[in-house]
């Protein structure tokens, strides 16, 4: 799946202003993500998962920093997220769908906070972009 034109300018447009909020966004991501599917905690048994712990908004910080080097890499995803890639398959051993699980609490997140951008046309970029970032960390699964 690739992204058109169209799509990536979007994306690397909101990206300017996600970024200013990089840290906020990643912390409720998660928080959302072990909310709304709690059996993602099985992967942090050593953090503190309450909402707003230091550890919650460092792992949030990291996710969306891992969004970021994909954005600023659209044209090579694959290339910029390899070693997160590895990491996730090889090490912490991730099942793939928590993967889309985090992307759809990403875009809700970032929905809430930029509603007037968020448009009809912007959801589906993000979307596909977010499954074209799920598809990259899940292919040494195969």
């Amino acid at each position: 799946m690739s992204l058109t034109k169209a799509e990536r300018t979007i994306i690397t447009s909101m990206w300017s202003k996600i970024s200013t909020q990089a840290d906020a966004i990643g912390t409720e991501a998660l928080e959302r993500l072990f909310a709304s599917y709690p059996q993602t905690k099985t992967y942090f048994p050593h953090f503190d998962l309450n909402p707003g712990s230091a550890q919650l908004r460092a792992h949030g910080s990291k996710v969306v920093a891992a969004v970021g080097d994909a954005v600023k890499s659209i044209d090579n995803i694959a290339g910029a997220l390899f070693k997160l890639s590895e990491l996730h398959a090889y090490i912490l051993r991730v099942d793939p769908v928590n993967f889309k699980l985090l992307s759809h609490c990403l875009l809700v997140t970032v929905a809430l906070h930029f509603p007037a951008d968020f448009t009809a046309d912007a959801h589906a970029a993000w979307d596909k972009f977010l499954s074209v970032v799920s598809s990259v960390l899940t292919e040494k699964y195969r």
